[in-house]
């Protein structure tokens, strides 16, 4: 419980109605889908920037921790309170501002769902490209923080290749705008490059520029399976080698393949050792080159099934089984661990083997899911954390994958972030003076280090 001489101070900006402190109130705002737990002192839902403003000004006086908070997706412990104090949830600063396709851009607050984004530009025939597999949950302030991606990053890019501006306010309760409405925009420093990803330690969110784009004239969407995975791998490799970027490209094993099917009954083949959803845009013409060219790379690596989706129903099946894959693989065991690395596309190969092979030396069940086009993997792996022989393999082989990850150029997150999940690895892609240079502008902006302390920085 935060001093009551801080509590009427923070009642007073925003109100008793948003205003929460009791111990079972706490607890709904102590996690994300990591598995550490911390609650905070207070729970607080600002309506407007400047009651964000008061109530940074109000916690830099008291030295009180401001954890922000967007729908609690994240899967490496970014939004979890560890130092306690104040979670800022901004579920109710949820308002698209403005839609404008005639410049490319919409305005959004932080509290706004992904997928709401994607309704409002739907009727002018535009959309937002990032598009995590929490996109039906997951806001657009968690999206930035952890740089989110997605299914079409691939072609598209993430997060921070649609931020055009923003408005943020720093732990001293200052209110900085940068960036513009404008897609080139080139004056002074990059600031967006420097808080989109930074998972709320240097500041928070208030309101977003970003960029969109017009919707493509065909897509095309394929589901092929192999009999072996690492076929499966070779031909990611060798589809964007030859000069091909398709929207997706979607690597699932086995293991992933049963789990969504014994949920969601969609006549997934059973049998198949890996499969690969893969999307293409653009042109009609352009499309059906592109297709044929990728059909004839598959079955060149040994595809025994190839079969275009024939509707949009068809397409929205394929990717329910893609989006499901979290939720319904966590049903195999009391917990569950879903890392996020990264390697070089031509890697990839190479980079699933080293996960099998490490997986399988401590006798662990591992899912392989990954944005293969881009060299992104989530490995997952069901386990018991109450069983503490069998967690201390979890953590030992997820360690010896990170340290693959490097080994092969790859690096420790692709989309996921750090947060509490990977903050003791980071020498593994950092050397210490780069790892200093970040403390320092840390430091510069967040002095008494207010702002989600006890995660990367």
């Amino acid at each position: 419980m935060l001093d009551n001489q801080v509590k009427n101070e923070l009642i007073q900006i925003i109100g008793k109605d948003r205003y929460l402190d009791r111990p079972e109130e706490l607890a709904c705002y102590a996690y994300d889908a990591f598995l550490v737990e911390s609650e905070p002192e207070a729970v607080i839902f600002p309506e407007t920037t400047k009651e964000v403003s008061d109530i940074l000004k109000t916690a830099s006086k008291f030295k009180i921790p401001v954890t922000g908070r967007g729908a609690g997706t994240s899967v490496c412990g970014a939004p979890v309170p560890i130092k306690h104090g104040i979670v800022l949830c901004f579920s109710k600063m949820d308002k698209i501002i403005e839609v404008n396709t005639r410049d490319r851009y919409i305005i959004v607050q932080p509290g706004v769902v992904n997928a709401d984004v994607q309704k409002a530009l739907a009727p002018f025939k535009f959309f937002y490209p990032p598009d995590p597999a929490s996109m039906s949950t997951s806001t657009i302030g968690g999206n930035i923080a952890q740089n989110a991606g997605g299914p079409r990053c691939l072609k598209y890019g993430v997060t921070i290749d649609y931020v055009l501006g923003m408005e943020v306010v720093l732990a001293s309760g200052d209110i900085i705008r940068f960036g513009s409405k404008n897609v080139k925009d080139v004056t002074g420093y990059k600031l967006s490059s420097l808080f989109c990803g930074s998972e709320g330690t240097l500041g928070i969110i208030t309101e977003a520029i970003l960029k969109v784009l017009p919707m493509p004239e065909t897509v095309k969407t394929l589901m092929v399976t192999f009999d072996d995975l690492d076929n499966t791998a070779k031909a990611v490799t060798d589809i964007i080698g030859s000069g091909i970027i398709p929207v997706a490209m979607e690597l699932m094993d086995n293991l992933t393949l049963n789990a969504i099917e014994d949920v969601a009954n969609l006549g997934l083949d059973r049998n198949a050792a890996g499969s690969l959803i893969i999307e293409i845009d653009g042109v009609k013409e352009a499309c059906e080159k592109e297709m044929k060219q990728i059909i004839d790379k598959v079955r060149k690596n040994g595809a025994i099934h190839v079969q275009e989706a024939t509707s949009d129903l068809e397409r929205e099946k394929l990717w329910t089984a893609r989006r499901s894959a979290y939720g319904v693989f966590a049903k195999l065991a009391p917990d569950i661990i879903s890392e996020d690395v990264t390697v070089p596309v031509s890697k990839v190969p190479l980079m699933i083997r080293k996960i099998i092979e490490i997986t399988d030396k401590y006798g662990l069940k591992v899912g392989v899911l990954a944005h293969a086009g881009d060299g992104n993997m989530h490995p997952m792996i069901p386990a018991d954390r109450a069983n503490k022989e069998e967690w201390k393999k979890v953590e030992t082989a997820f360690s010896e994958i990170f340290q693959a990850a490097a080994e092969l150029d790859g690096t420790l997150s692709g989309e996921h972030g750090i947060g509490l999940a990977k903050s003791a690895y980071l020498p593994l892609v950092m050397n210490k003076n780069t790892i200093e240079f970040m403390k320092k502008i840390k430091q510069a902006i967040d002095p008494d280090s207010i702002l989600n302390p006890g995660k990367f920085v």
